[in-house]
């Protein structure tokens, strides 16, 4: 297959972007990236980075990647949250999104994580089945919030 996994780079942004407006097309939300790679650079290439990420690389061009934080449990302490992984659809189904996630888990244990979390669409039967091959735990027990910046502002 000839995939490479590693850490991400201030130069891999521009593509990074391209991936993330990509999975935003196929969670049929394309309007609500307003994200740039200048925010994404000051982010994560700043002197506080707030998101670390990983790519995969075939000999031409970066086609999938892995973008995570840490975040803080009141009763587990210290977890990695995995915001995205994404593979370019043409390679999908290839193992390629599996090598991010084993990654990306490696990563957690290495940086002395209590556990891993992330989110997974109800209708994306796909991944639901990928994550669930790793016994993960699937709670619709949690109703996801938020608020976005106009509303704040209010």
């Amino acid at each position: 297959m000839g995939i490479q996994i590693r850490e991400g780079k201030k130069s891999d942004l521009p593509r990074a972007l391209e991936l993330i407006r990509e999975l935003a097309e196929f969670e049929k939300a394309p309007h609500e990236v307003t994200n740039t790679v200048q925010q994404m650079e000051q982010d994560g290439f700043g002197p506080n980075p707030i998101y670390g990420f990983f790519v995969a690389e075939n000999e031409k061009e970066i086609v999938g990647l892995s973008l995570f934080y840490w975040r803080y449990s009141t009763w587990k302490g210290k977890r990695l949250y995995l915001e995205d992984i994404i593979v370019t659809e043409k390679e999908r189904g290839l193992g390629i999104g599996k090598l991010l996630f084993n990654r990306t888990v490696q990563h957690a244990l290495h940086s002395a994580c209590s556990g891993m979390m992330w989110q997974v669409l109800a209708w994306n039967e796909p991944a639901i089945r990928f994550y669930k091959k790793y016994g993960a735990k699937l709670d619709d027990g949690w109703i996801n919030c938020r608020l976005e910046k106009e509303q704040m502002e209010e």
